[in-house]
């Protein structure tokens, strides 16, 4: 998968997927038979300007053969544990700046049709990354699992952003449509094992070769045992390590300097127990600086995840109110349900185009609404079909404001928008 920070409507995709989902029936027989995975030829290579890359033989490679997909939404690969990876905050530095993911596996699910009429249910988890604090990339992605356990990625909806607009949709690809399925993650996974997690020359093309297994990491939590580090060739002939650890996946890549680790998964380092108050302090809009470094300060007799320490340390010392929620909230992850912390975030993000709007920001605001669209699309499913209904006309009088260049006027519905999916008592 190549990195995500390489480089309309959020709300517009995510009703066409579900469209897709609604109106395509899955044949049962289609996915009961191993498939042979159509591979490039050396024309093809030497067309997309890959025929100089270091390819294993093909007699190294463990992604030839697809098995038959005859459940393929229920992931268990413990590498690649895409069904129980419900929201997954990642983090780390791109060019020398702040860099933050946050994974969440969506609702519905997306049935694609790839060679021989085969139809393959995917999983569709969303992949959301922010570059310095403002939006960078969003992506779709699709995931089955096939009968022997091994992850398979059926392609990508990519949308890539400069100043809050999209700029180009580059890394977009769809099995079927655009060339195979390719293997995300081997069942078991040994030490010389090579697959291609992307196969479609002049669109995405990976090679990954396993270099180790059976190793120990520090996780969210203290050790994890049983990662694997593999090291991934890329198009233009770069390499760059990843580790995938059990219950997380995707764990750790570094290349050049550039850093994306995983700060904190659930369910997987879910607490029993009430939000800590000190939390609730730290992400409240009307406790003071003072009150929330010493909140701080009370928090951190307990475990706190390492990559998350930082992150709240460094945004207490800049005294930047809105970084100081987003962690918070990030922490509070481990004793709320997810839905419920992407509501507060989409209150937390509503609250940020306010302020960027008085402070006369349009491309901040821009950016804004781009992020509210799609948290929107994370938790539409949450909401009663009168609060979904209101939260929708607000983002689309919040884009007519944008549109007119009407700063003013984004500011008052976003100040409106900020409390209509606020949790309330009981909900989900």
């Amino acid at each position: 998968m190549t990195r995500k920070w390489t480089l309309l409507g959020a709300a517009l995709l995510a009703l066409c997927v579900v469209s897709v989902v609604a109106t395509v029936a899955l044949d049962d027989d289609s996915a009961a038979t191993s498939t042979t995975i159509p591979q490039a030829t050396p024309e093809q290579l030497a067309a997309a300007g890959l025929d100089k890359l270091p390819l294993a033989p093909q007699s190294e490679r463990v992604d030839l053969l697809a098995p038959p997909f005859s459940n393929p939404t229920k992931i268990t690969n413990p590498l690649f544990p895409i069904s129980n990876l419900h929201s997954a905050v990642l983090n780390g530095t791109v060019d020398g700046q702040a860099f933050r993911t946050e994974t969440t596996l969506l609702p519905w699910t997306r049935i694609i049709e790839w060679p021989k009429g085969r139809r393959v249910e995917t999983l569709v988890s969303q992949y959301v990354a922010y570059l310095d604090g403002r939006i960078e990339e969003v992506a779709l992605d699709h995931y089955a699992q096939d009968d022997d356990g091994a992850v398979w990625y059926f392609g990508e909806d990519v949308f890539n952003y400069e100043d809050g607009v999209i700029a180009d949709r580059e890394g977009t690809w769809l099995a079927g449509r655009d060339g195979p399925a390719a293997m995300i993650m081997p069942a078991d996974p040994q030490v010389g094992d090579v697959y291609f997690p992307e196969n479609t020359p002049g669109f995405v093309f990976e090679q990954v070769r396993v270099k180790a297994v059976d190793q120990t990491v520090q996780g969210p939590r203290g050790p994890v045992e049983g990662a694997i580090i593999a090291s991934e060739l890329h198009q233009d002939g770069s390499r760059e390590d990843k580790t995938f650890a059990p219950g997380y996946g995707e764990f750790f890549t570094g290349a050049g300097g550039d850093v994306e680790a995983l700060a904190l998964a659930v369910p997987i380092d879910k607490l029993p127990g009430p939000v800590p108050a000190e939390l609730e302090t730290l992400a409240s809009a009307s406790s003071t600086i003072a009150t929330k470094k010493q909140a701080w300060r009370n928090f951190q007799t307990r475990e706190v995840p390492p990559r998350l320490k930082g992150v709240m340390d460094d945004a207490l010392a800049r005294q930047s109110a809105f970084d100081v929620a987003q962690s918070a909230l990030d922490l509070q992850l481990r004793y709320r349900p997810p839905a419920e912390i992407d509501r507060e975030r989409f209150d937390l993000w509503a609250r940020r185009l306010v302020v960027d709007a008085k402070a006369g920001n349009a491309t901040g605001v821009t950016g804004d609404l781009v992020v509210l669209e799609w948290i929107r699309d994370r938790i539409a499913h949450t909401l009663d079909p009168v609060d979904r209904a209101r939260i929708n006309s607000q983002l689309v009088r919040l884009r007519t404001s944008m549109n007119d260049e009407d700063l003013p006027a984004a500011a008052a519905v976003a100040a409106q928008t900020s409390r209509l999916a606020r949790p309330q008592p009981g909900s989900p």
